[in-house]
């Protein structure tokens, strides 16, 4: 940041990951135990749970940071209400504190806020722990450094799956291109563990899986839709960085489509209200017209529910004064949701039109925010908007990669519905009232998780669908395959339908579901067990969730929890 000499507070001396050149060495047809494709936070989860119990993992990421969500997509954790005292794994609840000490040690704070327990760096409305991404990619990799060290975890950077050898219902091997060098090269293992951001394995492995809106027919929920409609998946959004100087000039480029978003109006059922370049847009639960203020000059610790302070990463009520400029805000935000387009089973050039689509579209929200977004003072824009490359790792301040929400999703062995998870028709199965109802228990869980049924507005037309959902677990046939026998889902393509994958995509359950994953694969590993005798026998199961609650992941919620989402 400007003023203040960033090298000192930025990002730690960290010890490195197998980069994009050292992985030049890596011979031909190597063999790991366990191979994970993507580095987003069920990837890094899982290669925690699967080095700290000594297997030898190799793990792959596209883009030249790990960390998925948290980082190359710069989103802070959307969380539970009792994220500090319970509902999250060991592991994670380890990566918040670390996200608070490095603040405290490497960042000038405040005396009131280096007081605080649990510091909020950006004081923000949405999380209860929203930081900077460039911070994120720092604890991971600290967290991740002695098992690299040690050689039990090679991590490959800018590199993809691209292919499997498959024999029957097992795969052999993974093939891995290199992004900036070109080269192919074989990874094999005993299994796969697919955490990519679109369940790239799925197709790859020719594993069985789903896409889109299932009808009410297919999954009889109470939300689902009157036909299916596998094209019809939620929004992507490519969120970008950005504070405020007070007297400069920063306007962009205008973008070259610029009049297209300027003027779009969504068509959407319900009907949205208006354009979408607007502070008014469709309240997500109850689909009225809502308007939040923006103004940047606006320094509320407490978050005064505005834009601004929505998802602030950095407010200066916790810093020191000196040399501090103001505040920095993520933009994530339903005026930057994209919704024209799929990136998933679509051709290459589709993918690549709409992706850059969802780019255009966040370009073109900040540069009517510079330059004609209406202020409370009756002006029209706020020139001294600053992009901040340097703190999503890009040239242009937007993040590496968009945020993805949906993901192809696995046909497993058991799929979570919204009879299991969702307050109204729970309550409608149970006959049980608001204050009593729970969700259904899984005798195979493997941890838990809660939120709301969020799913923003969709390639399909559909505006938001926002409901209440009840704390719920994570059934271990959930992250399995009905058919092929070692692979198992990491990430948010697991088995969940387009309803329930609203409330089972967020930060600390996507940690879980990539943790248990890795247990899952080390402990048949270990005990040379399939998964599916780790599941269908209860005795070996009973241990297994001994073992998995020994290691911090918690699998049943306090029994007096009954409080819906």
């Amino acid at each position: 940041m400007p003023g203040i000499d960033r090298r000192r507070f930025l990002h730690l001396p960290l010890l490195p990951v197998c980069s994009t050149a050292s992985s030049q060495t890596l011979r031909r047809n190597r063999r790991f135990d366990v191979v994970i494709a993507g580095g987003g936070v069920g990837g890094c989860a899982a290669a925690l749970a699967l080095a700290r119990n000594g297997l030898r993992v190799a793990m792959t990421e596209e883009t030249d940071w790990i960390g998925g969500q948290l980082t190359q997509q710069a989103v802070p954790p959307d969380e539970h209400p009792w994220i500090e005292q319970f509902g999250a794994t060991r592991a994670y609840r380890r990566y918040r504190e670390t996200v608070r000490a490095y603040y405290r040690e490497h960042y000038p704070l405040s005396a009131a806020a280096l007081r605080t327990p649990a510091l909020n760096p950006g004081n923000c409305s949405v999380s209860r722990l929203c930081h900077e991404p460039r911070v994120g990619l720092a604890v991971l990799e600290a967290m991740l450094a002695p098992y690299v060290s040690s050689g039990r975890l090679t991590i490959l950077l800018e590199h993809v799956p691209v292919g499997a050898s498959v024999n029957g219902d097992r795969v052999e091997s993974l093939h891995v291109r290199n992004l900036r060098g070109g080269e192919e090269f074989e990874l094999t293992a005993a299994y796969f563990l697919d955490a990519t951001e679109l369940g790239d394995l799925l197709p790859m492995t020719k594993t069985e899986y789903v896409t889109g809106a299932e009808s009410v027919k297919q999954t009889g929920e109470l939300h689902a839709k009157s036909e299916p409609d596998p094209a019809n998946m939620q929004a992507i959004t490519w969120c970008f960085v950005m504070d405020y100087v007070e007297g400069e000039d920063h306007t962009i480029d205008k973008p070259p489509n610029y009049e297209f978003w300027r003027d779009y109006v969504p068509r959407l059922k319900p009907p949205w209200p208006g354009k979408l370049l607007s502070w008014t847009y469709s309240h997500p639960i109850t689909l009225e017209p809502r308007t939040l203020p923006f103004d940047p000059r606006r320094n509320d610790p407490a978050g005064d529910r505005g834009l601004w302070s929505y998802r602030r990463l950095l407010n200066t009520a916790n810093f020191e004064p000196t040399g501090w400029l103001g505040d920095v805000c993520l933009v994530n935000w339903p005026q930057n949701d994209y919704w024209l387009g799929n990136i998933i089973d679509v051709s290459e050039e589709e993918a690549r039109r709409h992706l850059e689509g969802a780019r255009q579209l966040s370009l073109a929200l900040f540069y009517w925010m510079q330059t004609e977004a209406p202020r409370p003072d009756g002006g029209a824009g706020w020139r001294g908007l600053r992009l901040r490359g340097d703190l999503t790792g890009t040239p242009d301040g937007l993040a590496k990669r968009p945020y993805i929400r949906e993901s192809r999703r696995l046909l497993a062995e058991f799929t979570v519905r919204e009879e299991h998870v969702g307050t109204e028709q729970r309550m409608q199965l149970t006959g049980l009232g608001k204050g009593e109802v729970t969700a259904a228990h899984f005798s195979d869980s493997v941890g838990i998780g809660s939120y709301r049924i969020d799913l923003h507005p969709s390639t399909g037309g559909d505006n938001y669908i926002d409901v209440s959902s009840l704390p719920f677990e994570i059934p271990l046939g959930a992250l399995m395959p009905r058919r092929t026998e070692n692979l198992l889902a990491a990430a948010k393509n697991l088995g969940v339908t387009h309803i329930t994958n609203g409330c089972y995509r967020l930060h600390p359950v996507e940690w879980n579901i990539g943790e248990a994953a890795g247990m899952a694969a080390a402990w048949c590993i270990q005990r040379k067990q399939t998964p599916r005798q780790l599941r269908n026998t209860p005795a070996i199961l009973e241990e297994f969730q001994r073992e998995l609650q020994r290691q911090g992941i918690e699998i049943r919620w306090p029994e007096p929890l009954r409080s819906p989402r």
